[in-house]
């Protein structure tokens, strides 16, 4: 079994959570079995070693749990993505829409630079709002996107379509 299927293997349905009618990806099997933890975030970096990646952007929460293994597999800084308020320096902050609303992150202003070159991480790939209101962060930063990462896609709601033409990873694929 290569290292796809294993972690798509170890990932647990979880339905009716958080409300009926959805069926949620629950990592936390992957999170428990150390090796797979290594194959997982190995997996994630791996298609970006050559990119010259200076920043992992990791995306709160989950995010943060791939981004630093990621980051230090890369030899890059870690940045992380949070939800207004949660950081105590100068921030940047975009504002996104949602199906609902709409919501914000934010990160340190002095994170990322005109001369770095930022891999975005999360956890899930699903309508890519969050996903693309990052990107916007580090490119108004005047950063460089290299690429977004995920451990997996949720490939039925077109998520990768918002983050186009930059290019897009995920490990597993529903």
């Amino acid at each position: 079994m290569d290292d796809s299927s294993r972690i798509r293997h170890a990932v647990r349905d979880v339905p009716d959570f958080p409300k009926p009618g959805i069926i949620f990806k629950d990592i936390t099997p992957v999170l428990l079995d150390p090796q797979l933890f290594g194959l997982a975030t190995q997996g994630m970096a791996r298609p970006f070693v050559a990119a010259g990646v200076t920043r992992v952007v990791a995306i709160e929460s989950r995010g943060f749990m791939f981004g630093a293994p990621v980051a230090l597999g890369l030899n890059a800084g870690l940045v992380p993505v949070r939800k207004p308020g949660k950081l105590p320096s100068t921030r940047h902050r975009v504002e996104y829409t949602l199906e609902y609303g709409t919501d914000a992150l934010e990160m340190h202003a002095d994170a990322i630079g005109a001369e770095d070159r930022v891999l975005i991480v999360d956890d899930v790939l699903a309508t890519g709002g969050t996903a693309e209101a990052a990107g916007r962060l580090v490119r108004e930063r005047g950063a460089t996107i290299a690429g977004f990462s995920f451990l997996i896609e949720l490939g039925f709601l077109n998520g990768r379509d918002r983050l186009t033409p930059v290019r897009v990873e995920a490990l597993v694929r529903y």
